[in-house]
């Protein structure tokens, strides 16, 4: 049976956790040893059970984890979404313009409608993905924090990631150990 080390931490916001994840890739920490809890559905499909406490799963083996996406990451996501469906958009209407020997001025007007068209959607789902990752943190504060673990390789990256962690407005700042397979 192989074990793991990981220093565990609750953050009150999510600024609070940016910034402490933000210092742990500054220090060295990978980026896929760090993992939050996951959804409160995803919670519920492999617990069988609903949580009402954030600090019930921290020493959890079988809490579900999912990889942490920072606001910077959505915001990204955002851009592509709306900037990629609007040039798309344009694209394709131009191209059917050409193809079937329209003028350039109707090529333009063609474009810019599409391209505005292709926007709207994509800004619409730009608001989604900002509003899933809002909601996915809102919902593990309303439950007395948001869960972080970190994966430490040994007794100075387990140092390293309490200090960092205590630096950052957390509480039950801990180090545990479960089983890798868990």
């Amino acid at each position: 049976m192989t074990m793991i080390r990981e220093a565990v931490a609750v953050f009150h916001t999510a600024g609070d956790l940016e910034d402490a994840i933000d210092e742990l890739g500054t220090a060295g920490f990978d980026r896929a040893a760090i993992s939050l809890l996951a959804s409160e559905k995803a919670v519920a499909e492999k617990l069988g059970r609903h949580y009402t406490s954030t600090e019930s799963l921290e020493d959890d083996p079988a809490a579900p984890r999912v990889a942490f996406v920072s606001t910077a990451s959505v915001g990204d996501a955002e851009g592509a979404l709306i900037g990629g469906l609007i040039y798309v958009g344009a694209l394709a209407a131009a191209g059917a313009v050409v193809a079937t020997g329209g003028a350039m001025a109707a090529a333009i007007g063609a474009a810019t409608a599409a391209g505005g068209a292709s926007g709207i959607i994509g800004t619409a789902l730009a608001a989604y993905v900002a509003d899933h990752h809002a909601r996915f943190l809102q919902e593990q504060l309303e439950r007395g924090g948001i869960l972080l673990w970190v994966g430490v390789r040994d007794a100075t990256m387990e140092k390293k990631a309490l200090e960092i962690l205590s630096r950052h407005s957390t509480h039950d700042v801990h180090v545990h150990e479960i089983q890798a397979d868990a």
